[in-house]
């Protein structure tokens, strides 16, 4: 998700005159922005990667993010920061294929709406190989179930979104994820048949 805020003229609202790491003329608004989008993302995650299989193609090397961390047009952290001036812009790298848009966005909006409103800065800007890197980043749900309960349990969601969908979209992963752990997969039975 590549994404900007812009007024009524068209002008992006991103670009001002701080600097925030390496990347020079940006916004306070854009700082918050980023602030915020990377702040509720845990509790969020099942928006970004609403499938069982979404969280098998967070490898390390595998051009998919398992930081949430942002660094200046760095392609291994969750979040880049791309283009300068009237193209300044954030790209969110969680989402895969399998992304609802319309929940996606609305989740990066109101994430980052927030961080403007209570003026959330971001975590320091991360360099190098965010991959190798142990404590660079805000942990992330590493399955379904784990991103479901978290949101689930969001005071933030809940305000944001509304009760009701909030209980809805947290029932509807918790029997998504359930419904997987009760199969047994052509893998485990190749794998164990001959041996068990």
């Amino acid at each position: 998700i590549h994404l900007s805020i812009q007024d009524k003229y068209g002008k992006n609202l991103f670009q001002g005159d701080e600097t925030l790491g390496t990347v020079k003329g940006c916004s306070k608004l854009f700082i918050n922005f980023l602030g915020g989008w990377i702040k509720h993302t845990p509790e969020l995650y099942c928006l970004y990667a609403p499938t069982i299989n979404s969280y098998k193609r967070f490898q390390a090397g595998s051009w998919a993010p398992t930081a949430c961390a942002w660094g200046d047009d760095n392609r291994t952290t969750g979040f880049r920061i791309v283009g300068s001036g009237p193209s300044l812009r954030i790209e969110c790298r969680l989402p895969g294929a399998d992304v609802n848009p319309y929940l996606a966005f609305a989740a990066g909006l109101a994430s980052g709406l927030d961080g403007v409103k209570k003026g959330i800065d971001p975590p320091p800007m991360f360099s190098g190989n965010a991959y190798a890197a142990d404590d660079a980043a805000v942990n992330l749900p590493t399955s379904l179930g784990e991103a479901a309960e978290m949101f689930g349990k969001s005071e933030f969601v809940r305000e944001t979104f509304g009760e009701k969908v909030q209980q809805h979209y947290h029932r509807f992963y918790m029997l998504e994820q359930q419904a997987y752990d009760a199969v047994v997969t052509d893998w485990e039975r190749q794998r164990y048949f001959e041996q068990i």
